[in-house]
């Protein structure tokens, strides 16, 4: 163990904001825990993830289900592995590694976190930007500017506490999940071909780039 201690929380602003305490049994005291859960949905419905999928569908139709199976499974374990940190320790991910490595590699990690948020935030903003400019024609730089805007609606929120700003992500993750479910009764997918995707396959035109794929990591 690092000396580097700390008695602080994660998050100090909103740690254990989440009332448990109210009577109550079974799925009433379980509806104290859906609004941090739906917080963390909305990793999965952002604009650059709708982007990448209907891209990816056009191109090879229901042959990469599987990666999209595969992908949440991993999600599912990361966030169960967060979760018991958060819950057990009090701390995320960046107080564990100050606390257990030494401060020049907390220096690297700190550099790859902020490459991966800037590279994910990049989508999310051209994601949206691409969607306001398809439905109203506003140019990209428009589109990017407005996306400013919500982060200031989200520091909004969260002054006015965590619960009103779960209410307004809920909304939002209902708006989404509403239109999904019309977009699927308007494509009418094919279920056969649909349960085949889940069966690892890839495609042919996959072939010539995977060599590539493969040497990414090394």
């Amino acid at each position: 163990m690092s000396e580097h201690k700390h008695n602080y929380n994660s998050l100090s602003e909103v740690h254990q904001s989440v009332d448990t305490t109210r009577p109550g049994k079974g799925w009433r005291k379980i509806l104290a825990f859906f609004g941090p859960a739906y917080l963390v949905s909305v990793g999965y419905m952002d604009p650059g993830n709708w982007a990448t999928d209907l891209q990816g569908g056009s191109q090879f139709g229901y042959s990469l289900i599987w990666v999209l199976l595969m992908s949440n499974l991993m999600a599912l374990l990361l966030q169960s592995l967060s979760a018991r940190l958060g819950i057990v320790r009090g701390r995320d991910l960046a107080q564990a590694n100050r606390e257990t490595y030494p401060r020049m590699l907390n220096y690297v990690l700190y550099g790859l976190a902020e490459v991966a948020i800037a590279a994910t935030d990049l989508a999310e903003i051209l994601g949206m930007a691409i969607g306001i400019k398809l439905l109203t024609g506003l140019p990209l730089i428009w589109g990017v500017l407005i996306t400013i805007l919500d982060t200031f609606l989200f520091l909004l929120l969260q002054r006015l506490g965590m619960r009103k700003m779960e209410a307004f992500i809920i909304a939002l993750i209902a708006v989404i999940g509403l239109s999904f479910l019309i977009e699927i009764i308007l494509a009418k997918p094919d279920l056969k071909e649909v349960a085949g995707g889940f069966v690892p396959f890839i495609p042919a035109m996959m072939h010539s780039i995977l060599p590539l794929v493969l040497l990414v990591p090394l």
